[in-house]
């Protein structure tokens, strides 16, 4: 079977003729999803079955950015309302066993929505260490300031998710948390030394670096490579994600869309394969973007295979929980 190594958007609620023939001829490993393409149970349910008829009926994965607050593609009234991650770690200075076990049982709830549509990922926990002065483009995206307590509450938010047969992604590594500009919009570059950026920005990325999944940061390091963002370097791929880090999972990009990163879509795409990321994510569903990454992606390598297939191999079947408490926590954390 000829995959191709990237996960594409789409631009609405359904697959056009246009994108079903290019989803068949380029057959991207996975599927990501935003607010324009969710409207109901059903709708959705029926657009991630045209998009694995489209791609010869395989159980490809697809993907949400799910994380609550600002971040939550599906909302009422048909899902809930989710917890922006900052709101864990404020319990958790107030009380650390309950903010545990509601992060869990959030987790869980999600995790219950979205296995119920088909959706095989949501794209967290966000492992990002804010610092002061940082743009907000993390800000209350982020668990805690200190790294320790974004351990123990993502710990807790991504064993809810997988316990309800839903896979995690990291992100940003190696840590976006000292952007002073928003990825979307301009390229951060970071100036802090590199035992600065491992003993913060790091940490937490390697306490849970047995996660299946990764996203890379649009973001300089200067200590790292001053001439690549960490999405387009080989150093920092090789040498800090895979090796300090410790990340052995599979690794995609951020979405190449965003302006941080400059070149044509074609460049982007053979930089972040030369730099060592297994897949490349094109998020904005623009068809002229899709066909040049669909071009320009390659099948997938050997080791991308065996990572692609250690990743879903983590997916389990859902496990038992208490709902009725999973909803009272979520209730109490929103404060309605």
């Amino acid at each position: 079977m000829t995959i191709r190594a990237f996960i594409s958007g789409c631009s609405g609620l359904s697959l056009s003729s246009d994108e079903v023939a290019f989803f068949k001829k380029f057959q991207p490993w996975g599927l990501i999803l935003f607010k324009r393409n969710c409207d109901t149970p059903a709708q959705i349910k029926a657009l991630t079955k045209q998009f694995r008829d489209a791609v010869e009926r395989r159980d490809a994965p697809v993907f949400i950015d799910q994380e609550g607050g600002r971040v939550q593609r599906l909302g009422p009234p048909h899902w809930p309302r989710y917890p922006q991650a900052r709101a864990f770690g404020e319990l958790y200075q107030r009380n650390a066993t309950l903010a545990v076990r509601t992060a869990r049982n959030i987790g869980r709830l999600m995790a219950k929505d979205l296995y119920d549509l088909d959706i095989t990922s949501s794209c967290l926990p966000v492992l990002d260490v804010p610092q002061a002065g940082a743009h907000d483009v993390i800000g209350n995206r982020a668990y805690d300031l200190r790294p320790e307590t974004i351990v123990i509450l993502a710990n807790a938010h991504t064993s809810g998710l997988l316990d309800g047969g839903v896979l995690p992604v990291m992100k940003h590594i190696p840590g976006h948390g000292r952007s002073m500009v928003d990825s979307h919009y301009d390229l951060p570059v970071v100036k802090t030394k590199r035992m600065e950026l491992e003993i913060v920005d790091f940490f937490p990325f390697a306490a849970l670096a047995n996660m299946p999944m990764a996203m890379t940061a649009h973001v300089v390091y200067e200590a790292l490579d001053a001439e690549n963002p960490a999405t387009l370097s080989r150093k920092i791929i090789r040498d800090v994600v895979r090796k300090v880090i410790g990340f052995q999972g599979l690794l995609m990009t951020d979405d190449l869309s965003m302006k941080a990163l400059g070149g044509s879509m074609e460049e982007k795409v053979a930089r972040a394969y030369d730099a060592g990321c297994d897949m490349v994510l094109h998020c904005n569903g623009v068809f002229d973007e899709m066909q040049a990454v669909g071009s320009a992606a390659t099948l997938l390598s050997a080791k991308t295979a065996r990572r692609a297939k250690a990743a879903l191999k983590m997916r389990r079947k859902p496990l038992a929980f208490d709902e009725k408490q999973a909803m009272r926590d979520l209730e109490a954390i929103l404060g309605t």
